[in-house]
């Protein structure tokens, strides 16, 4: 059986990062592609912003970790499927900016089918990871003091 492979922390993202690829993300989920285009195009890393989300959702729930009981050979092939999933979508998001779309509704797909309970609204999910991100961020990076 493999060894133990807690995962790196995550380094927090900025808040305008945070902002940019939620936005983008609500706009491809109500096929507002136009919208969503302008933000990519204003954004050149948003393929790598829309991995760093899909990664923050991934990770916690496949490593194999200090949580729950003793892991077991199941235990191993999530945090490598889970590893292998991230991957690819690192090595897709480094296409160009053309991939935001498609990395989008990938990431849309995933909140869906893992996140998103028999009453409860894709959108309602989605606004909760931002609200969550964007708290995160802001505590990683506060503002500077003004006078």
């Amino acid at each position: 059986m493999p060894e133990n492979t807690t995962a790196i922390p995550l380094v927090p993202m900025t808040p305008d990062a945070v902002m940019d690829v939620f936005d983008h993300l609500r706009a491809v989920s109500v096929d507002d592609t136009e919208f969503a285009g302008e933000l990519a195009a204003a954004e050149p890393r948003m393929p790598e912003l829309i991995v760093d989300v899909v990664e923050r959702i991934v990770v916690p729930v496949t490593t194999v970790g200090e949580r729950g009981p003793e892991p077991c050979d199941d235990s191993f092939a999530l945090d490598a499927l889970g590893s292998v999933f991230v991957t690819t979508l690192r090595t897709w998001a480094t296409a160009g900016p053309h991939t935001a779309e498609p990395l989008a509704r990938t990431a849309l797909h995933l909140i869906t089918r893992l996140l998103v309970q028999d009453d409860e609204e894709p959108a309602d999910v989605l606004e909760h990871l931002n609200s969550s991100a964007l708290h995160q961020a802001i505590q990683a990076h506060p503002a500077p003091a003004t006078r």
